[in-house]
């Protein structure tokens, strides 16, 4: 089981020894109220965090495009549905979960034993996730170095370019009147004779902007396909470092230093945001961009499809994080009495509301480029890599001071990257640390150092010439269907197993008591409509699931092959875990399957003046419980 495979996991709550450890950590100070794991210093770190971690790339470069793909204004519709219906449901119970028990993604599992492979399964996605969007930040680093020169190096066809480039568009044939008759004629005859195109006959030859071809030739120095995967890009391997340096030098001292330099990477953004959004507004053709996001190209009728619904619920749930572990680790260094439940719908609305303004600063921007360039605002739109490195890029250069409104917009993607990768990698840290306290209780530094170091050696096969193909199979494969399994069975668990009445009883001790008619809305989410939801969109995915692909580049067989030994390497340790959890309990099979959906005797609140009587006689949970990994023979017998 790597890294997470402890003995720990393997039973359902049996006491054989106990060790009480009450050293403090690497993220406790004098004045917390949990000296053993620590506290954030203040709610407005844990706050931005969350916000940090919510608020990511995805909000740039995914959602206004969704937008304007799935009907405009009218997207707006299923996407504020599906969070209340969907996302701040399961936002609002991993927020509870951490809080309650100032547990990890995997301890926290002391609540249903049975389902403790789901809590590993969410961080080695986590781990594998960190490992390509690092190299994300490292293209936003290098692009922002690139930003600092009088002219933008994607600004023209320099040297590296070839004949396909172009910053307009080339016609290649149309009909045109010559001598009295229409006749179609190329390029070179209609240049020759200075004759005009019959307006509807025009074809274009095939361009590329010269931020499309820096982006491949410089930037990436793209190869043909997975099968090519040439040298180590060394420019990229060096951002890449800086990138890793920049994370363990935030995190080294967990919480209490992340949580400071979250102050800058998590509010500047919103400034830079604000600076593009003011800008691209006063520019030229802003407003046929706004139109196509948001205006009057929004189409209405694109509700009836089933499609769009699908996107807007995909994209609250990878958008809010939720399924990750993340929010369960950033919530645990909560004090016991915060008000997780404003804290939720604080975050939430805050990250909805970003991807809303994003759209606005994106597409006001693009629309000046489609003006300027001559083409409709439909053939300059895109998402993902080409809105980010070579769209938007193409827009910024035809601006006045390019440079600065390039640096600007690269800053700004590599702060939003930052804030995310923090709470990722705490989020493995933190299961780390909770797994074997008494270990790496003092080992913080070394344990964080160590971990950047094997994530960036991992990185490295995505900084080759074929880099980006890896970057995107692991997308492909990882983060998606894996999350939504997670977090069905999270949620499922929870709610029909643990039950809603015992979460909703744990989640008072916290808040306070609470009106039936409050909780009205949550049990009808929590058991219902989101376990539906996400099992629609899981089955969805699984049945419209296909090969990778990037661009026109299709993927050879092992390289597919290779992207489902990742999923399937993450989500096996779901049924591993419930096996050998059965097996090591005691009892009929009935029995051992009973007592494994029963919460751990150690399960509750951390700290005994939080119990009350429902837990005051529960084993301590500051206590490590040591287990033995059964052997073949002993599963035999």
């Amino acid at each position: 089981m790597g890294m997470f495979s402890l003995p720990g996991f393997l039973s359902c709550g049996r006491k054989k020894a106990f060790h009480l450890n009450k050293n403090k950590d690497g993220n406790s100070s004098e004045g917390d109220e949990n000296v053993d794991r620590g506290n954030w210093s203040n709610k407005a770190d844990y706050l931005l965090s969350m916000v940090g971690y919510a608020v990511g790339l995805g909000n740039v470069w995914r959602f206004p495009y969704l937008t304007y793909q799935n009907g405009g204004g009218a997207f707006l519709i299923p996407y504020t549905l599906m969070l209340a219906l969907a996302g701040l449901p399961l936002f609002f119970m991993e927020c509870s979960l951490g809080q309650f028990a100032s547990l990890g993604p995997v301890s926290i599992w002391r609540i249903l034993p049975l389902f403790q492979g789901v809590g590993i399964t969410m961080v080695l996605l986590s781990a594998l996730v960190t490992v390509y969007y690092n190299v994300i930040i490292a293209y936003s680093i290098y692009y922002l170095f690139a930003s600092l020169q009088k002219v933008l190096p994607w600004s023209e066809c320099f040297s590296w370019a070839d004949e396909l480039c172009s910053k307009t568009r080339i016609v290649n044939d149309c009909n045109v009147t010559w001598q009295g008759q229409v006749i179609h004629a190329d390029h070179t005859f209609i240049t020759a004779n200075n004759l005009t195109c019959i307006e509807g006959t025009i074809s274009y030859k095939p361009v590329q902007f010269p931020s499309e071809q820096y982006w491949n030739k410089v930037t990436l120095q793209r190869s043909s396909g997975l099968d090519e995967t040439g040298g180590v890009v060394w420019y990229l391997a060096l951002c890449l470092l800086l990138a890793w340096i920049i994370a363990a030098a935030a995190l080294f001292k967990g919480i209490k230093s992340s949580g400071k330099v979250v102050y800058f990477t998590a509010l500047f953004p919103y400034v830079i945001l604000f600076i593009l959004l003011v800008r691209g507004a006063t520019l030229e053709g802003a407003l046929d961009g706004i139109q196509y996001y948001i205006g009057r190209e929004s189409n209405i009728t694109k509700l009836m499809e089933a499609q769009v619904w699908k996107d807007a619920a995909t994209q609250i749930f990878y958008s809010l994080s939720v399924g990750w572990g993340g929010l369960v680790a950033l919530s645990s260094y909560n004090k016991f009495y915060n008000n997780c439940y404003s804290d939720a719908i604080v975050v939430c609305v805050t990250n909805c509301v970003t991807s809303v303004i994003a759209g606005f600063a994106i597409f006001s921007i693009l629309g000046h480029m489609a003006y300027v360039s001559d083409r409709p605002v439909s053939e300059v739109v895109d998402s993902g890599f080409t809105l980010a490195f070579v769209a938007y890029p193409e827009a910024l250069s035809k601006l006045p001071v390019s440079p600065l409104w390039s640096f600007l917009f690269f800053f700004m993607l590599l702060l939003l990257g930052l804030d995310s990768q923090f709470a990722i990698l705490e989020t493995i840290i933190t299961s780390i640390q909770d797994i074997r306290p008494s270990v790496t209780k003092h080992l913080r530094l070394p344990i964080t150092l160590g971990l950047c170091a094997i994530l960036f050696l991992l990185g490295l096969i995505c900084v080759t010439r074929a880099g980006i193909y890896w970057i995107n199979l692991i997308d492909h494969f990882c983060a998606g269907w894996g999350i939504l399994i997670s977090a069905l069975l999270e949620m499922s668990g929870i709610v029909y197993i643990y039950g809603v009445n015992r979460f909703i009883e744990d989640t008072e001790m916290m808040i306070g008591k609470k009106s039936s008619l409050f909780w009205l809305w949550w049990r009808f989410c929590w058991f219902g409509v989101t376990p539906v939801l996400l099992l629609g969109v899981l089955i969805w995915s699984l049945i419209t699931f296909s090969n990778p692909t990037y661009g026109s580049v299709l993927y050879p067989a092992w390289g597919t092959a290779f992207g489902w030994c990742l999923i399937i390497f993450c989500v096996i340790w779901i049924p591993i875990v419930a096996i050998l959890k059965v097996v090591k309990a005691e009892g009929t099979l009935l029995e051992r399957i009973v007592s494994c959906c029963r919460p751990a005797p150690n399960w509750g609140p951390y700290l005994e003046q939080h119990r009350g009587e429902r837990y005051s006689n529960i084993a301590d949970p500051k206590e490590e419980i040591e287990f033995e990994i059964p052997t073949l023979s002993a599963i035999l017998n």
